[in-house]
């Protein structure tokens, strides 16, 4: 049954793709886009587009209720690294929810896991049902097998399977969802920075690269928020840096403009391989 759908979009192009779905589906979409994260083509895939600050709590609830939501979505990333940059508090302004939240809450950390869960929580006390954008687009999950023309070789698949329970290990401690490996040694580890950050970091210490990329879902993961994502600028980022296969778990990863994505690995010489 058609509904209004609302959105708290983030950064990327996901936020994007689960608005013209839902529409295509006969819903309204009312989106709260995050200032200086969400997408400039947004305002055109929604029936309703309101900017807000990332810390203006408040509003956007205000926003929403006005709007008749009830179900709500977060899609796209947050940059954690603006939440704990100095001075922050000044060049976000945040309203009195967000202050109550972020120093008032009883969180054991400030882990994305305790803080999105945080969110939710709050979304629901206010009479909100939070909702998977998965839920309206499964298509964007990738299936089991090589995607690509090239499948990785067997040294290439010894350290997928080496990387692949170690990113497991991280995720269970929500410390990331990505690790980089060279002939089964560790290169990097995803935290806060993110996994473009994070492959960057292994092509500076791999010189000469040809290292491979393993990113999953936590063992825990709630697909309401936070789950893996890829796309072409994941395939930019290996190429530069020479990345020569990027893993990824099945039916646990979204991949952006999936045809895309294949056709530029396939230009570079990347395998894409769900496992």
């Amino acid at each position: 049954m058609s509904r209004t759908v609302g959105l708290i979009a983030g950064w990327g192009r996901f936020p994007v793709l689960f608005a013209e779905k839902a529409r295509r589906m006969g819903h309204r979409v009312c989106c709260v886009g995050l200032k200086g994260l969400a997408s400039d083509e947004l305002p055109g895939a929604c029936d309703e587009y309101h900017s807000v600050g990332i810390a203006k709590w408040g509003r956007i609830v205000r926003t929403l209720r006005r709007s008749g939501v009830r179900d709500i979505v977060m899609a796209g990333k947050i940059h954690k690294t603006e939440l704990l940059r100095p001075g922050r508090i000044w060049d976000l302004v945040p309203d009195f929810g967000a202050l109550k939240f972020w120093y008032g809450a009883r969180r054991r950390d400030n882990r994305d896991d305790s803080l999105l869960l945080g969110v939710i929580s709050e979304i629901e006390r206010r009479g909100f049902h939070c909702a998977s954008a998965l839920d309206f687009c499964p298509e964007l999950l990738v299936q089991k097998g090589v995607i690509t023309r090239r499948s990785p070789s067997a040294g290439e698949m010894t350290d997928v399977k080496f990387g692949w329970e170690l990113a497991k290990e991280m995720g269970r401690l929500d410390v990331g969802q990505s690790v980089a490996v060279r002939d089964r040694a560790v290169l990097a580890v995803e935290a806060i920075e993110g996994t473009d950050s994070a492959i960057r970091r292994a092509g500076e210490l791999a010189r000469g690269g040809a290292f491979v990329v393993v990113k999953v879902a936590k063992p825990q993961q709630d697909m309401r928020f936070d789950v893996p994502t890829v796309g072409t600028s994941t395939v930019e980022t290996m190429h530069k840096a020479g990345g020569r296969v990027l893993a990824v778990e099945a039916g646990q990863t979204i991949i952006i403009d999936e045809a895309e994505t294949v056709a530029l690995a396939d230009r570079f010489g990347i395998s894409i391989v769900a496992l």
